[in-house]
C-alpha cells in the first residue's frame, strides 16, 4: 500500500462543517519541498504531517503557501486519525513535537482535548487602514504574536462582516481575528472568525490557534474558567475551551473523517 492522505472535518461531528484538513501519517520522511507540493495541491487551509518517533509523532503543518508553526484543526485532525486508524489505542494520550513545543491530545469521550500554549494579546494602537479593512467600528484592538484581536460591538456585527482582504494584506499585521460576547445563541459565551490573507487563507473556517488567544481575553472579562465559543463562519465549528491561568489552554473538539485517499508519489 502506498502513502495514505485522509481528510477531516475538525471541530464538529458532522461533515461538510467544521474546518477541513489533510493528514498524512508518513511512511517514510519526506523532505520539506514535498510536503508543500502535498499541501498545494490538497488546497485546504492546512496539511499535517506526521512522522512517528520512539514515544510520539513530529508533527508539521503546511498551507497551500507556506509552513506555519502552530494549527489547532490540523493536531485536532491528526489526533482523530491516530485513534481511529489503529496507530494508537483509545486510553494512549497523542504526544506530538512541533516547532510550538510538545503538545498533548486526549481522547475523552466524543471530544478530544489538545493541550496548547497559550497566547496572551496587550493593547496596541492600530492603523487607521484597520478599520477601513474590516468595514466595521471595533470596541477595542489588541494585538499578539498570531494577529490583531478585535473586539466588536455585536454577535450581527461578527457575522455579517465583509473585509476588504486586499487591503489587509497591506497592513503590517495581516491576519485578524474578530470576536465578541454571544448574544444570538445562549449555547456560547462568544463567537469569533479569523482571516488570514498573510497565508493564503481569507477566512479560516475553525481556528484553535485563535482560541489560544481568546481564552485569557474572554476568562479575563467573563470570569469564566470554562467557555464554550462558536466560530462564524460559513461551515461554523464549537470549540470548548479551558483556561485557569498560566502558560497552557486546553482546547476540546470533535472530529469526523470524511475522505482516505492514496498518493500516486511519495
Amino acid at each position: 500500500m502506498g502513502q495514505i492522505i485522509t481528510q477531516v472535518d475538525a471541530f464538529t461531528n458532522i461533515p461538510f462543517a467544521g474546518n477541513p484538513a489533510a493528514v498524512c501519517v508518513l511512511l517514510t520522511p519526506q523532505d520539506e519541498r514535498w510536503m508543500q507540493n502535498v499541501a498545494q495541491e490538497m488546497n485546504l487551509s492546512e496539511t499535517a504531517f506526521l512522522v512517528r518517533q520512539d514515544d510520539g509523532f513530529n508533527l508539521r503543518w503546511f498551507t497551500p503557501m507556506v509552513e506555519v508553526p502552530l494549527c489547532g484543526h490540523a493536531t485536532l485532525a491528526s489526533a482523530h486519525v491516530l485513534w481511529s486508524e489503529g496507530h494508537l489505542s483509545p486510553n494512549e494520550a497523542a504526544r506530538f513535537y512541533t516547532k510550538s513545543g510538545v503538545l498533548i491530545a486526549k481522547l475523552q469521550g466524543e471530544w478530544i482535548e489538545l493541550d496548547f500554549p497559550v497566547n496572551h494579546s496587550q493593547e496596541t494602537i492600530a492603523p487607521p487602514e484597520l478599520r477601513e479593512a474590516l468595514g466595521v467600528r471595533y470596541k477595542s484592538v489588541l494585538q499578539n504574536s498570531l494577529a490583531y484581536l478585535v473586539e466588536l460591538e455585536s454577535e450581527d456585527l461578527v457575522r455579517q462582516m465583509q473585509p476588504n482582504f486586499q487591503l489587509l494584506k497591506t497592513l503590517p499585521v495581516s491576519d485578524v481575528i474578530v470576536t465578541s460576547i454571544a448574544s444570538l445563541d445562549l449555547n456560547y459565551d462568544f463567537v469569533s472568525r479569523f482571516f488570514a490573507p498573510g497565508v493564503g487563507i481569507n477566512e479560516d473556517p475553525v481556528t484553535g490557534a485563535a482560541h489560544c488567544c481568546l481564552a485569557p481575553f474572554w476568562r479575563d472579562r467573563l470570569h469564566k474558567d470554562e467557555l464554550s465559543a462558536y466560530q462564524a463562519s460559513s461551515r461554523g465549528g464549537v470549540v470548548k475551551v479551558r483556561y485557569t491561568g498560566g502558560d497552557r489552554v486546553f482546547l476540546a473538539g470533535q472530529a469526523v473523517t470524511v475522505m482516505r485517499g492514496e498518493l500516486i508519489t511519495a
